[in-house]
């Protein structure tokens, strides 16, 4: 079935691009909104995607009047930094919209816990930084590992774990005294208790206030580069899992209390001995190419199921409780470099392109290109995506990705 009309997608990520794919596969037409001039812009092939780019120069009004000028019939975020702007657009609108009585919980870390807490969640303890002395006495009395990051960024960006109260205060400072990866300074800082536990992706599309679960990762994780807690990969779980169930009715709780009742989200939740509990939730697709893996392992993902939700809402909603089947077992590995200088090869990529359950890859650092150590999701070099039908044959795919990766994979030009 096809369908006529314009979507205006806010800010794009990588994901974003799928999105605008998958409206234009349906005979949409999409434009694309800039949140604020200092956005990074998506790379000439999603832009291709897009026939109109906005500009949001801060004039909710003029920014308003063109968009109307388009006569959108849908209104999303493509990216976390798109999140509020797309709120007030689709609210002014009158279109399918999440509002934006929550709007600054849904993008805002600190408050996004407050308001998880206030609705009778277990969450993390927190602290709203308001200065270093303060950070410094609450670590102490709270003792432990923290985290602090920013409390408006993405990703892994800025994100310190700190074991002193002087780890933690200098973390302060320099989040304090950084812009964000959208090129914005950062305006808080919130400390949270170190949870310990397996940390999970919970990727989910809503409509009309009734949510779906698309697909459920496991993460890797490693200490690399001095880095604890790095993610270098994750694993599809399927919905016969022991954890599903309860990871399930935790996010869609989450989603309820944080006023989401349309849209992707991409959670991320960490199961503790005590149980679930968050660590942020992002009201936009998930990044890198995780909906192609999701595709693979379950038939669905996050982008199709945005589509139907916004194009064919009845239909969403008499398949929302349906168990998804299962094709494969999907995975993606996220490596990470131990060395600087000048790439000049990957040797090992022969014998990655062996494995059984291979699918694809995508490489941020090509030969000829400066290699960084890799201590964040900025340096990674590459990502490799596995998917099979025998579950055993995928993790030891996974586990031989892990081994391949180290000193051996990045070969440099001599100093």
């Amino acid at each position: 079935m096809t369908a006529a009309g314009v979507v205006t997608i806010v800010d794009f990520n990588g994901s974003a691009a799928r999105l605008a794919a998958a409206f234009n596969a349906q005979g949409l037409t999409c434009i694309r909104v800039q949140s604020n001039p200092e956005a990074k812009p998506p790379s000439p092939q999603a832009e291709q995607l897009v026939t109109d780019r906005i500009v949001h120069h801060g004039d909710f009004d003029a920014t308003l009047k063109a968009v109307a000028a388009h006569e959108p019939i849908v209104v999303i975020a493509g990216g976390e930094s798109g999140v509020e702007l797309a709120d007030q657009l689709s609210e002014a609108l009158g279109l399918r919209t999440n509002g934006t009585a929550l709007s600054y919980a849904r993008r805002t870390k600190d408050a996004q816990i407050a308001t998880v807490q206030a609705a009778g969640l277990a969450t993390a303890r927190q602290l709203s930084v308001s200065s270093a002395g303060e950070l410094a006495d609450w670590h102490r009395r709270l003792g432990g590992r923290i985290v602090v990051k920013p409390t408006r960024s993405a990703r892994n960006d800025g994100v310190s774990f700190c074991d002193t109260p002087e780890a933690s205060v200098a973390a302060y400072e320099k989040i304090r005294q950084s812009v964000n990866v959208y090129g914005l300074r950062n305006e808080g800082v919130v400390a949270q208790e170190y949870l310990s536990g397996t940390e999970y992706i919970v990727n989910t599309v809503s409509c009309d206030g009734t949510h779906r679960l698309t697909d459920m990762w496991e993460y890797s994780k490693i200490t690399v580069n001095g880095i604890p807690d790095r993610i270098n990969g994750m694993t599809s779980v399927p919905a016969d899992d022991q954890v599903f169930d309860e990871l399930r009715d935790y996010a869609f709780a989450v989603l309820d209390a944080l006023g989401i009742g349309n849209g992707p989200v991409h959670l991320e939740l960490m199961l503790t001995a005590a149980g679930p509990r968050i660590v942020e939730a992002g009201a936009r697709m998930c990044g890198e190419d995780v909906a192609q893996f999701a595709a693979l392992a379950t038939g669905e993902s996050q982008v199709d199921r945005t589509v139907q939700a916004y194009l064919q809402p009845e239909q969403f909603l008499a398949q929302s409780r349906q168990p998804y089947r299962l094709d494969h077992h999907a995975a993606m590995v996220f490596m990470a470099s131990p060395v600087d200088g000048t790439l000049r090869s990957y040797p090992l990529l022969p014998l990655v392109h062996e494995l059984r359950s291979y699918r694809d890859s995508a490489f941020k650092v090509k030969p000829g290109d400066l290699l960084h150590r890799t201590v964040d999701d900025s340096s990674e070099p590459l990502w490799v995506g596995l998917a099979h039908a025998d579950r055993a044959t995928l993790r030891q795919d996974f586990m031989t990705m892990i081994y391949l990766d180290g000193f051996g994979f990045y070969d440099l030009e001599p100093a």
